[in-house]
């Protein structure tokens, strides 16, 4: 996660030395099976990463200096790069970053299937701050992995670097799809006005390495182009990722009217969100956690989920945790 500083008390405390402000699931590698490996003629590794969530991501992801990744003249914004480069040998959690993580993982992976003598590429894909999180991902196995075909598919994602970040990645063969919503504001970030009217200087500020570029190849949807959604301006609706999956559904062309053969529920639009028109009944946020999340215990109480002792920050210690657990 983002490095946030936390109050002196907080680190002093019971809290700070049971929680970890470092670790969090960030998201997960996969693999093609065999008949779908068969239908490509490669064996894919994909790599998802998840949106923002903790708050202190927000913080990260709103800071628009620009540090060196890499590269000659390379640069990326600190918030992303923090994210996933951190890490704190002193954690009990995972002691590595994120890079090292997926790098050691990827790498094991290509190995393991070039060995058995097949073709590997590389699919990275996120949402929000996941689509950032893949881009750079995208660029650390590019330099490191020789020879594996790499393409990046984000939704909703911001700008992650300046022109050079750009350019080195269209030159290490890097291809990707930036699927945006037009009434979505976080692929404007950062520098919403002072990025726009700089890009609009050209030739003069084009090659400018303190200004965001975006990377890649662009489809942009128009949230009215589906018959299904409300007309209102709730924007921050606009950046929900069940939004992006039913307009990328109903898409045929830029040309066409929503796709009448679309296959994917409709009712997913309103699952964190309020966005489908009244007249399908579909109620607004309508997902919650089985009994809201809690679980009976061997007493015949209510509760939430139990974790294991030490891993639960609590001011009373590990006996204390398990007591409030209980009870």
């Amino acid at each position: 996660m983002s490095q946030v500083d936390l109050p002196k008390w907080f680190e002093r405390s019971q809290l700070g030395i049971t929680w970890s402000k470092d670790s969090n699931w960030m998201g997960f590698v996969a693999v093609s099976n065999d008949k779908e490996s068969q239908r490509i003629g490669r064996r894919d590794i994909v790599v998802a990463w998840r949106g923002t969530v903790a708050p202190s991501e927000w913080y990260a992801d709103l800071k628009a200096k620009l540090e060196n990744f890499g590269g000659k003249n390379v640069k990326v914004q600190h918030g992303f790069h923090s994210i996933y480069t951190t890490k704190d040998e002193e954690t009990r959690y995972n002691k590595s970053s994120a890079s090292e993580q997926v790098m050691e993982e990827i790498k094991r992976l290509v190995k393991f299937f070039r060995e058995r003598g097949e073709e590997v590429s590389l699919t990275l894909t996120g949402h929000s701050l996941g689509g950032a999180l893949a881009l750079l991902n995208a660029y650390e196995a590019a330099t490191s992995i020789p020879d594996v075909y790499i393409s990046v598919i984000s939704f909703g994602a911001p700008r992650v670097g300046n022109l050079a970040f750009k350019e080195k990645l269209n030159e290490l063969g890097v291809k990707t799809l930036r699927v945006v919503t037009k009434q979505d504001i976080v692929p404007k970030l950062p520098g919403l006005l002072f990025n726009k009217i700089l890009n609009k200087l050209n030739p003069i500020t084009q090659r400018l390495n303190w200004v965001y570029r975006h990377v890649g190849t662009q489809l942009k949807l128009d949230r009215s182009m589906s018959p299904y959604l409300k007309d209102d301006t709730d924007y921050s609706g606009c950046h929900n990722l069940e939004l992006y999956l039913h307009l990328v559904d109903g898409f045929f062309s830029k040309k066409s009217k929503f796709r009448w053969n679309a296959r994917r529920d409709l009712a997913l639009v309103n699952k964190s969100s309020d966005m489908l028109i009244e007249e399908l009944r579909i109620p607004e946020f309508w997902y919650q956690l089985p009994h809201k999340g809690l679980v009976l215990n061997k007493f015949g109480r209510w509760v939430k989920p139990g974790r294991e002792p030490e891993d639960i920050p609590s001011p009373f210690g590990i006996e204390g945790s398990t007591h409030l657990l209980l009870n």
